[in-house]
Order: structure tokens, then sequence, then C-alpha cells
């Protein structure tokens, strides 16, 4: 259960990070708790996922250091592992939840806009708060709601009440 609650707070302290280079070392080290928690409660592929995640975060966080080509080949590569993933792990329809929340998570990070990752943490929460209700990992779902919270309050705080006083000067 520890890996789970270090997992959560990585998370949403991830999310809640300026810095996009920052966010992801944050959320690398999120991703690989979450990656050791799953395997402990037999959920393959949300650990699968997580610890491609972890990985994925690793390399995301080196951007500047990457031809834009090869960047654009490495997202379409974190992408195609993540379906096939799903196909190798599939337990029925539950295992489109956290590939769904992965593809989403793994373009927004992807890219350099903050706002989108904050919106993937909407996406995030939701999705993998359902997988967790499947396999009744209640602190993980807490964890999620928490993320889902914490997600759309970021956004409405800093994209769309930002976006708000613009458009009032």
């Amino acid at each position: 259960m520890i890996f789970s609650i270090l997992a959560v707070l990585m998370l949403i302290i991830s999310i809640c990070i300026k810095e996009r280079r920052k966010s992801l070392f944050v959320q690398s080290l999120s991703c690989l708790l979450e990656s050791v928690y799953d395997f402990i409660i037999t959920a393959y592929t949300a650990a699968v996922l997580s610890f491609l995640n972890f990985i994925r975060s690793f390399i995301f966080m080196n951007r500047n250091r990457i031809n834009k080509i090869i960047y654009i080949i490495i997202l379409i590569f974190f992408e195609a592992i993540i379906i096939l993933n799903c196909i190798f792990t599939w337990n029925g329809p539950i295992s489109l939840l956290p590939t769904i929340a992965s593809i989403i998570r793994t373009y927004s990070l992807w890219q350099t806009k903050m706002k989108l990752v904050r919106m993937s943490g909407i996406t995030t929460g939701l999705f993998y708060g359902i997988y967790y209700i499947y396999y009744q990992s209640w602190f993980m779902v807490i964890g999620e709601i928490i993320l889902l919270i914490c997600g759309i309050y970021l956004v409405f705080k800093n994209d769309i009440c930002k976006q708000c006083k613009k458009n009032e000067s």
C-alpha cells in the first residue's frame, strides 16, 4: 500500500508543478511506484503501462536534446507500445481505460504546453479511477479522485481564469 500512497502523492504533485522538466521528473517517480503497486495487485495492463510511462517521462524530459523528427518517432513508438500492451494484457473492456488514459497522457507530456498536462490529469484521474474500482484498489480510487479534482481546479485556475482576465483587459 505504501507504493500506492507514494504514487498518488507524486502524481498530484507533478500536475501542480509549473515547470515541465520538474513535473516530468516527479511524474516518472510516480509511474515507477505505480508500476510496482500494479504488479502487486495483478493489474498487469496498468503495471506495464506505468513502467513504460516511467521510461517515457525520462525521455520526454530531454526533449531539447533530441532531433525533432526522432522526437516524433518516439511519440509514435510509445503510442504503438501502449496499444500493443492493451492487446497482449487484455482482460476485457476494462483494459481500455488505462490504455486510453495513457495515450492521452503520453501526447500531453510529449508536447510542451503545461495546459494539456493539467488537462490530462482530469482524464487520467477519471479513467484510472474507474479501472481501480474494478480492481477494488480503494486507496488508488481515492487518489485518482483527488487527481481528478486537482486537475479540474488547476485547469480552472491556470487556464480558464487567466483567459477570463485576458478577455477583461
